[in-house]
């Protein structure tokens, strides 16, 4: 790479560290390009990318970031999971590792929080946004029907005394 090159790059990387919901960094030596397609695959499927990253010029570009403290990550052949949504690549990289044995999870951030591999862990468990945007919808209906059903209660018990009072009028 010509300095030019390795300028564009860390412009890339800053640009991934800023606008990313969490970035994942995880070792991925002895891989097969099988198996990092496959992964490549997966994370696309929930809107995250995986990018292999030269150490230095990551360093360079997380200097002065919130993320800084996981600087000290990057050693040996790192490659890092991001996607806009905070969910979704951990989710993916932690189910991926179970699986493989050559992708092992080093770390990661989220905003200033700096994860280490019990924190990825966790925050793969969280629910994605779908799933919250879900949640949130069904407990409003639930609260909507119950509302309207609260509102026509009276109405129909005042329905049902007349109803009993007009039967005993016609016998």
């Amino acid at each position: 790479m010509d300095r030019k090159q390795k300028q564009e790059m860390i412009k890339m990387l800053e640009g991934i560290f800023d606008s990313s919901g969490s970035v994942v960094m995880a070792e991925y030596s002895g891989m097969t390009v099988a198996e990092l397609t496959d992964l490549r695959a997966q994370l696309r499927e929930n809107g995250a990318t995986i990018k292999i990253v030269k150490n230095r010029l990551a360093k360079i570009a997380l200097k002065g970031k919130p993320g800084e403290g996981v600087a000290d990550l990057f050693k040996g052949p790192v490659a890092i999971a991001y996607a806009e949504d905070v969910i979704g690549a951990p989710k993916v990289s932690v189910k991926y590792a179970k699986d493989n044995d050559l992708f092992n999870i080093l770390g990661g951030f989220m905003g200033e929080e700096i994860f280490d591999v019990a924190g990825i862990e966790a925050l793969s468990k969280l629910p994605s946004r779908e799933e919250l945007i879900g949640m949130v919808a069904s407990r409003l209906l639930g609260q909507a029907s119950q509302i309207g059903q609260r509102l026509n209660a009276p109405g129909s018990a005042l329905a049902g005394a007349i109803g009993v009072i007009e039967e005993r009028a016609t016998a």
